[in-house]
């Protein structure tokens, strides 16, 4: 199973990027696919998740600014994060959960991608 992030980049406070995350060798709609986010000097915390189902589940701190999609054809999934601020600066990565749900522990996740830089301007 291997996972890559795409569509990091520069933005100014804000502005809106969106991040897609390719699978391959697993499909994105048999599990729970997650984003999570590294800071600064930081601990890497949940961004959210999106269910086989299509439910999704995100961090309080994110919620209404950021949403996760799926594209089953392409087996892709994306996360779309608007009115972006400076502490929203991170690693991002995406994840494949070890079954149908998963929620916000690192544990619960078996795969990763490397990561795609997100930088946030003020």
């Amino acid at each position: 199973v291997h996972l890559v992030e795409s569509g990091g980049g520069s933005v100014q406070a804000g502005g809106s990027l969106r991040l897609s995350c390719a699978v391959s060798g697993s499909s994105v709609s048999g599990y729970a696919m997650g984003w999570f986010r590294q800071r600064p000097r930081k601990e890497r915390e949940f961004v959210g998740v999106i269910w086989w189902s299509g439910t999704t589940v995100y961090a309080d701190s994110m919620k209404g600014r950021f949403a996760i999609s799926r594209d089953n054809a392409k087996n892709t999934f994306s996360l779309q994060m608007n009115s972006l601020e400076p502490e929203d600066t991170a690693v991002y990565y995406c994840a494949r959960g070890r079954s149908q749900i998963a929620g916000s522990e690192e544990r619960a996740y078996d795969y990763w991608g490397q990561g795609t830089q997100v930088t946030v301007s003020s």
